[in-house]
């Protein structure tokens, strides 16, 4: 019998025998006898190189002809088992031949996005980035900052309290309504000249709706040098806005009270959902307040030792998560913390 004989009545044993396979052991045992290394076919390609050259191309081209048709079959007789026995236990068997399942990446909540990109803002015009603790002294908080314990002010706040006490007197302690005791704590530090910006968590006790949670972000900015008026404000905050909101957003000053600025000012930007026709979370103005500002008061100066008389300085404060909707058109100030992917997916 000719190698060529051999090599057809080894495949039509092999198949034969294939059919007959129920199970992997029996599988494993076929391809060990008609795929090993002892198998006939891979006697037959090891003696290939004893043969004349014409008949070597013959013998060679059928037997690695055989040896793929039979490692196909031996392929899908494997996956017909595992189907098989997958479907009568109902269960899936972990195959850590195949690759894992990816997982979703995770990305910077949108209100960390902002903060990011408004701090590179003005850390480009000369301010640095400090931070300051959210459980601050009432002193700090109100007092320093002009507003003393009989100061109506005070009552607009809706001030979050904790009871504290040291050294047998009261020192009144709270969670901070605004960024701007850091103001105080700046300056009793360092001296001017000085450009700080001061980002973090404030806490309210108020309604929730659509512009206003118990907790929410702001940004403090304050500068203090010889010769500052409130040109060089209004020059920062507009640049502010045009770089942020870009160059078509209106933006307007009007004044407005703050105890620890003389004069005050509040700065609004053009409402972005309905362009300035009025619209629910604007109330109907077109317009939504973003920040207030002015020169710093004279007497918060006297208190961390500051000449007034030689040193002036402006600050302004804004709500971190209104200048994402004022830039997006978001209606709802709650969806920032809901937790819905749907929403925070789109940052």
């Amino acid at each position: 019998m000719s190698l060529i004989q051999k090599i057809e009545v080894l495949k039509e044993e092999a198949l034969e025998r294939l059919k007959q396979t129920n199970n992997a052991v029996e599988l494993n045992a076929w391809r060990i006898r008609y795929l090993g290394k002892k198998s006939q076919l891979n006697d037959i390609l090891r003696s290939l190189s004893t043969l004349p050259l014409n008949e070597r191309k013959q013998v060679g081209a059928a037997a690695n002809l055989l040896k793929t048709g039979l490692e196909e079959r031996l392929s899908k007789k494997e996956q017909a088992i595992n189907r098989k026995r997958i479907e009568s236990t109902g269960e899936e068997q972990l195959d850590v031949s195949l690759p894992g399942c990816s997982l979703p990446i995770g990305r910077l909540h949108p209100v960390t996005q902002v903060i990011d990109e408004m701090s590179k803002i003005f850390v480009s015009m000369g301010f640095q980035v400090v931070e300051g603790p959210e459980v601050e002294w009432d002193y700090y908080n109100f007092e320093a900052l002009n507003i003393p314990r009989e100061h109506p002010a005070r009552d607009t706040m809706a001030t979050l309290w904790v009871d504290y006490e040291t050294d047998g007197g009261d020192r009144p302690m709270l969670l901070r309504t605004h960024t701007s005791p850091m103001q105080i704590r700046v300056m009793e530090k360092m001296q001017p000249p000085l450009r700080v910006i001061v980002p973090g968590k404030v806490y309210r006790y108020e309604a929730t709706d659509a512009t206003h949670i118990p907790m929410f972000f702001q940004i403090e900015g304050f500068a203090v040098d010889k010769n500052i008026t409130m040109a060089h404000l209004k020059g920062t905050l507009y640049e502010f806005s045009r770089r942020f909101f870009g160059q078509d957003r209106r933006a307007r000053f009007r004044c407005d009270y703050f105890p620890f600025v003389e004069p005050g000012v509040e700065m609004a930007i053009e409402c972005a959902v309905c362009k300035g026709n009025g619209c629910r979370l604007c109330g109907s103005s077109g317009w939504i307040e973003i920040l207030g500002a002015g020169m710093v008061h004279p007497k918060v100066l006297e208190r961390v030792d500051i000449d007034p008389r030689v040193y002036s300085g402006f600050a302004f404060g804004m709500g971190i998560e209104r200048v994402p909707m004022l830039r997006y058109g978001i209606d709802d100030i709650r969806l920032f913390y809901s937790s819905d992917l749907r929403f925070l997916r789109q940052f």
